[in-house]
């Protein structure tokens, strides 16, 4: 689907945040299928499969990584979603049940409970903020954890699946200063947000031609 606002895009819009909103499944169940339908609502190409050769296919889910030291400590990982040079996103669900925002213990679920807010939204609890930046300090230490060769991501992604994305961009390719982008206000991304073809379009962006979106060029 094309970043444009026409008939069709609109209602493929209206779909996705429909069948999102009301998602109960753990984050390990629910994570790929709702980043692959995002792929084709913002235009790009879904992840690849993967091979047994983690640098034959570098846009893919799980991607493995290594861990030297440091606050991974030794051993192995995966990142929830990758491309190289573009992000490394890291995927959490806060689970629904009816119509309170209730999140129930499950793997990679947030566990805490917050208030109703407005359609699509989480509250702004700080249980969750919290929580939500701890995955992405989590997408950093997968970032740092990446082959030496592939450079540092400009993106860091955090996703609340069926719920919110967060971004975070460091352009100078040092990986040292990761802010909100493309700035405090709107670095969260909400389902009911996607209804903007302009932000649409920035979303294709970030995915597709990362470097687009460095404002120093």
């Amino acid at each position: 689907m094309s970043g444009g606002g026409s008939e069709t895009a609109g209602a493929e819009v209206e779909a996705f945040i429909a069948r999102w909103r009301l998602s109960e499944g753990a984050e390990r169940a629910a994570y790929a299928q709702f980043l692959s339908e995002f792929c084709r609502l913002i235009g790009v190409e879904p992840p690849q499969p993967p091979t047994s050769d983690s640098d034959a296919v570098t846009y893919r889910f799980e991607y493995p990584v290594r861990f030297s030291g440091g606050v991974g400590g030794h051993g192995t990982g995966r990142i929830d979603l990758y491309r190289k040079g573009a992000f490394v996103l890291e995927a959490k669900q806060s689970r629904l049940k009816g119509q309170a925002k209730e999140v129930l213990p499950a793997q990679g679920a947030l566990p805490f409970a917050e208030p109703a807010g407005p359609r699509g939204r989480r509250g702004a609890d700080r249980a969750w903020d919290v929580l939500m930046l701890n995955a992405r300090r989590q997408a950093e230490d997968y970032a740092k954890a990446l082959p030496a060769s592939h450079g540092w991501p400009p993106f860091l992604i955090v996703c609340d699946v069926g719920h919110c994305f967060e971004f975070y961009a460091d352009f100078t390719g040092q990986g040292k200063n990761y802010v909100q982008f493309p700035d405090r206000q709107s670095y969260r991304v909400y389902l009911d947000d996607l209804r903007d073809p302009g932000l649409r379009q920035r979303l294709t962006a970030i995915w597709a031609e990362p470097l687009s979106l460095d404002p120093a060029r």
